[in-house]
């Protein structure tokens, strides 16, 4: 019994989860400013460092995690689906991260309407991770981990939706773009924007797993 007592339990994991995903939407709320305000030089340098900001957050959450796996003898979850859903979280902070450097590395000049769309697709996914993260506490309850798991067919519908935005953005940027080195930049800008839906569908996933599992 006091081994059972000393033994290091449960690590916060669900909270530190929470202040990922608010480090998430922090970082996408700020590259879609980034996005609506790229003609202003001053607000795109701003948001490139409050991206930035949110990023390296997040990295710290990423760390705090990991440390306190290895620390932590009884888990609420899995060990290794901790150690995937955290570091799954943290490719989505780190493609918005490198979507912000890629364009200010390229140099790109405007935004198109292929961007923005994207980009809305990007927050919107963002924001419906957060929610499915926030319900991981509590999927023991029935109806929790049903909302659970509707908010997830619900990042598949939006990713899907990207998929399409990007095979569209792609078809148009060859037929029309004569610049080759724009057409290299925008090419980049979009694989990268809808890579992070992608990422967003395997933390999805990870928690449809982890669902399906627990509740």
């Amino acid at each position: 019994m006091l081994f059972g007592k000393l033994m290091p339990r449960d690590g916060n994991f669900f909270e530190m989860f929470n202040q990922h995903a608010d480090r998430i939407v922090e970082a996408a709320r700020a590259f879609s400013q980034l996005v609506a305000n790229y003609h202003d030089a001053h607000l795109r340098e701003q948001y490139n460092r409050d991206v930035d900001n949110a990023e390296r957050a997040a990295d710290r959450v990423t760390q705090e995690v990991n440390r306190t796996l290895h620390k932590t003898f009884i888990t609420p979850i899995d060990r290794e689906q901790i150690h995937s859903l955290i570091n799954s979280m943290d490719d989505v902070a780190d493609l918005l991260q490198d979507a912000a450097e890629t364009m200010a590395l390229y140099d790109v000049r405007s935004m198109t309407e292929e961007i923005r769309r994207l980009t809305e697709l990007c927050m919107k996914c963002c924001e419906r991770v957060k929610d499915a993260v926030k319900l991981l506490s509590n999927i023991g309850d029935p109806a929790t981990a049903e909302a659970a798991l509707k908010t997830c067919e619900e990042i598949d519908r939006l990713e899907s939706d990207a998929d399409r935005v990007m095979r569209s953005a792609m078809s148009k940027l060859f037929r029309e773009e004569p610049d080759v080195r724009e057409l290299i930049k925008l090419k980049a800008i979009y694989e990268l924007l809808e890579t992070v839906t992608d990422k967003c569908e395997d933390v999805a996933n990870l928690i449809e797993g982890i669902v399906l599992e627990n509740s």
